[in-house]
Formats: structure tokens, sequence, C-alpha cells
């Protein structure tokens, strides 16, 4: 079953020093980003002339915002990731898949990103709505990523048309992508749970089963400019937290498992493309009972350190 949610530490005076540090630290983050806002509208100028410089400055905002809200939880908090799995070569083109508990395993992915050269390369699938958001949504349509209504139908012409800019643009990307397309939740699981029976799959206790649509796609679509695919099951210790809590600190930190799929080695076809979405799942979903019964990916022979 999921994790519980993580619970807020009793003392009223951490929460307090830990308000006080997060109070002024949110205003800088909040102003800069709008300023990052208003100086990506103004290169998008640049876009007809120079694909190459306008997404230059992008990557280069996002590396130095993402960077910032990294380095200030590890300056402020120690927060920091513990990554163990294959060994991840730098500044790959690469999809990234993971599973999703909460807004936190965002920043953690960020995390690793960072660690790989990463950052400002990444772009993410996310929910239409968002882009409309001034500040973290408009910032994340400026940078091309893929805005989905979980319609297949209505999404397809717009991903093809980010997938075919990317192509043209030659733009080293880590495409990020959260397969089951929404948070887990007990109820969620369990609807999961009974639509694999339904289809006689064995029901999964700790992920959902992956919605296919949005790997094929970005298979099928950029296959020739990806490196790999890297499959990366985020576990947390004693419950999953919220991004509030993990900008109070009250996470210390999160434990990253990475696979990685050199591209040459998947099927080309798309049903195999999902039955092997399926079972990287699977897998998930024994790795992550073996982690909440010791702590860690490594203590059950499942995994090997890997620099991160």
């Amino acid at each position: 079953m999921p994790l519980p949610p993580l619970k807020d530490p009793p003392e009223p005076g951490r929460r307090a020093r830990a308000l006080a540090k997060v109070v002024p630290v949110s205003a800088f983050l909040g102003s800069t980003l709008l300023a990052f806002n208003a100086a990506q509208l103004a290169t998008v100028v640049l876009r007809p002339f120079s694909a190459r410089a306008f997404n230059g400055f992008g990557r280069w905002g996002a590396d130095t915002w993402w960077g910032w809200c990294i380095e200030l939880a590890r300056r402020l908090h120690g927060t920091h990731i513990v990554v163990t799995g294959d060994a991840v070569p730098d500044e790959e083109t690469a999809l990234v898949l993971a599973n999703h508990q909460q807004m936190a395993d965002i920043t953690f992915l960020m995390m690793f990103a960072r660690s790989k050269g990463r950052l400002g390369e990444m772009r993410w699938f996310v929910k239409d709505g968002l882009k409309w958001v001034p500040g973290v949504g408009w910032g994340l349509y400026l940078l091309g990523s893929v805005f989905v209504k979980r319609d297949w139908a209505a999404d397809r012409a717009g991903i093809e048309r980010t997938f075919a800019r990317l192509r043209r643009d030659r733009v080293p990307v880590w495409l990020v992508l959260f397969p089951e397309g929404t948070r887990l939740t007990a109820g969620k699981l369990e609807r999961s749970r009974a639509w694999a029976r339904g289809q006689g799959l064995e029901p999964l206790r700790h992920v959902q089963y992956p919605r296919p649509r949005g790997f094929v796609g970005s298979m099928v679509g950029l296959r020739e400019q990806l490196d790999a695919v890297y499959d990366v099951t985020i576990g947390y210790e004693g419950g999953v937290p919220t991004l509030r809590q993990f900008m109070l600190g009250y996470v210390e930190r999160a434990h990253l498992h990475v696979r990685r799929f050199p591209t040459a080695e998947l099927p080309a076809g798309e049903a195999e493309l999902a039955e092997w979405l399926a079972e990287r799942f699977r897998e998930k979903d024994a790795l992550l009972a073996g982690f909440y019964a010791t702590g860690r990916f490594d203590a059950a022979g499942v995994s090997r350190p890997a620099a991160g």
C-alpha cells in the first residue's frame, strides 16, 4: 500500500525556526522567478532568428533558478539524495521515467539532474492548465515542456509539435515523465489494482500500473535523439513529504534507484514498448517492497551504489 504522508515534527520551536528561514527565501525565489519569466518573454524575439540563442537562454535560466532552489535546500536543511543502481554518464539526452507520490518528487529529480549536468535541460510532461500559472507554468511553457490533458486524441498533435521542435533544434533534454499519470493515493492504487485484476494482471502494491501512451509517443517521436531511458524509483523514509515539508526541511533525504537502458536495447513496436514499461513498474513494485522493509534499495542485493 502507499507509504503514509510524512508527519510534521511536533516541536513548535522547530516549525518556527523553519518558517523564519523559509519566508525570506520564498520571497526571493518568487520574485526572481517572475523576473526570469520577463526575461524569457523578452528573448522570444530571438527565436525566429536563432533558436540556439533562445534555447540557450532558457537552459541558463532554468539551471540558475532551479539550482538556487536545490542549493538553498542543501545549505539551509542539509537535504540530499542517496542514489543507487546503474552508473549514469554526465550530459546524456534521456527520457526519465519515475514513480510519482508527491510534488517533492520533482525537487529530488532535479537534484539528480544537477549531479549529471542536466538541470537546465529538464523538460516535463505536465498538466495543461499549469501553463496559465505565472512563474512556474509560464517558465515551463517557454522552456518547451509537454502540456497534456490526459486525452490522447486532444494531446497528440501538441506533443508531436513539441517533439518536432526538439528534433529540429537538436535540443539536448532530460524529458521527465510520470507514467502513472497522477500522484499515488490509496484510492487511486485500489482503482489501479481493480483494473489489473480485470485485465488478468497481477495487482501491484506500491505503484499504479503505468499509462503507456506518453512513453510510447516519446519513444516514437524522439528515439533517434535519445541516448537512453532512465527508470528512476523514488523511495522515502518514514512518510511521503509534501512540497511544503520539503521547503521547511522536514525531509532530510530521498532514495533514488536508477536503471539505465540504452535506447538501442528497447523494442521498436508500440505494443512491445507498452509491455516493456509495464514490466518496469512491476520491478518498481518489488523494489519498493524491499526498500520499505529495509530502508535501503541496495540492502537486499537489488543494486550497487552509483555516484550521485
